[in-house]
């Protein structure tokens, strides 16, 4: 709990398909809305979520029936993943990209999103101890 009393969320987010994309901001934007201190580290593939641009898809087999899914969505007045991903920066979650990864990926600060920031795994799981919830996605 932070100083103020205010409950934290820390997520890790290690793959970046459609389905893994979509739950971090769904449940960030979910618990900021409810006045939790909302905390998501993108690692590994999970990095790319935070690439300008990024547009995941379902994995595998499943993957061509993607635009599928998006059109439900649409219909059933669900955001999509840019939508949701601006939603969530609107209610304040933080947004880290791991710093070791975007080195092992050749990703570059230039190549994230606006208000995406760096931060190692230690200064991460300093955040995360404090947290009363700590999901792994991935």
């Amino acid at each position: 709990m932070t100083n103020n009393g205010t409950k934290k969320v820390s997520m890790v987010v290690a793959e970046g398909s459609f389905d893994k994309a979509m739950m971090p901001f769904i449940v960030g934007s979910t618990a900021a809305s409810m006045g939790m201190e909302v905390h998501i580290f993108f690692t590994f593939f999970g990095l790319n979520l935070l690439k300008k641009g990024t547009k995941p898809k379902l994995p595998g087999i499943m993957r061509p029936f993607t635009g599928m899914i998006l059109k439900k969505m649409k219909k059933q007045k669900i955001p999509d993943f840019e939508e949701l991903k601006q939603q969530a920066k609107d209610l304040g979650v933080k947004m880290y990209a791991c710093s070791t990864s975007m080195t092992i990926m050749n990703v570059k600060e230039k190549d994230l999103i606006d208000g995406a920031e760096v931060l190692g795994a230690a200064a991460f799981l300093d955040i995360a101890a404090d947290s009363e919830v700590q999901l792994f996605i991935g």
